[in-house]
C-alpha cells in the first residue's frame, strides 16, 4: 500500500491529489490541494512532519525525509515545502524549508535546515548544504550551492508555469484512473 500510518500518524491528504501507484507516503505528511506524487517517490515523515503546499509536485524517483531530534538536534527539523513548488526526478530533499515557487532540479540534494526563500531555482545536480539559505530570485548552480545570477522574469514566469503544467498532468492521470 502507497500511504501508510506511522505509529498514530497518518498522511492527510488534500483535494484533487494524485499519488502514483509506486510511489510511498508514511506518516506525519500533509498533501495540499492539487499536489502530484509521482512513481518511485518516496515520502517518509516517521520522525518529524513533512508538508507539501498546495499545486507542488514531487516527480519520479524523489526522496523526502526528515530528522529526528535527539542529541545532535533537539529539536528535530522537519520538512515543509511551499506552493507552486517543482521537485525534479531524483531530488534528495531532507529536512529543510523550501518557499512558494521553486524549481529543485534533476538530482538534486538539500540538507537540513536549509532554506530556500520564494522563487528560487536550484540547477540539475546541485546540493545545497545543511543550513545554507538560498536568496529568492536567483539562479544557484554547483556542488555547494553557488549563487550564479538573477532570475529573469521569464523565469520566474516559468516557475510558476511548470506548477500549473503539473496541476494539469495529474488532472489527467486523475480522469484516467476514474475511466
Amino acid at each position: 500500500m502507497s500511504i501508510r500510518k506511522f505509529n498514530d500518524k497518518e498522511p492527510s491528504i488534500g483535494e484533487s491529489v494524485y499519488i502514483d501507484d509506486s510511489a510511498v507516503v508514511i506518516g506525519d505528511v500533509t498533501l495540499g490541494n492539487d499536489v502530484s506524487i509521482w512513481p518511485a517517490t518516496v515520502i517518509r515523515g516517521d520522525v518529524e512532519s513533512i508538508k507539501i503546499g498546495d499545486g507542488s509536485n514531487v516527480q519520479d524517483g524523489c526522496v523526502l525525509h526528515v530528522s529526528h531530534a535527539g542529541k545532535f538536534s533537539p529539536q528535530g527539523h522537519p520538512l515543509t515545502i511551499g506552493k507552486g513548488v517543482t521537485i525534479g526526478h531524483r531530488a534528495v530533499v531532507h529536512a529543510c524549508t523550501i518557499g512558494d515557487y521553486c524549481l529543485i532540479g534533476i538530482g538534486a540534494i538539500i540538507m537540513d535546515d536549509a532554506v530556500l526563500e520564494d522563487y528560487v531555482m536550484l540547477g540539475a545536480g546541485s546540493l545545497v548544504p545543511p543550513g545554507k539559505k538560498l536568496e529568492s530570485g536567483y539562479l544557484y548552480v554547483g556542488s555547494p550551492a553557488k549563487q550564479a545570477r538573477h532570475l529573469k522574469e521569464s523565469e520566474k514566469e516559468f516557475l510558476e508555469y511548470s506548477a500549473q503544467q503539473y496541476v494539469h498532468l495529474k488532472n489527467e492521470y486523475l480522469k484516467q484512473e476514474k475511466t
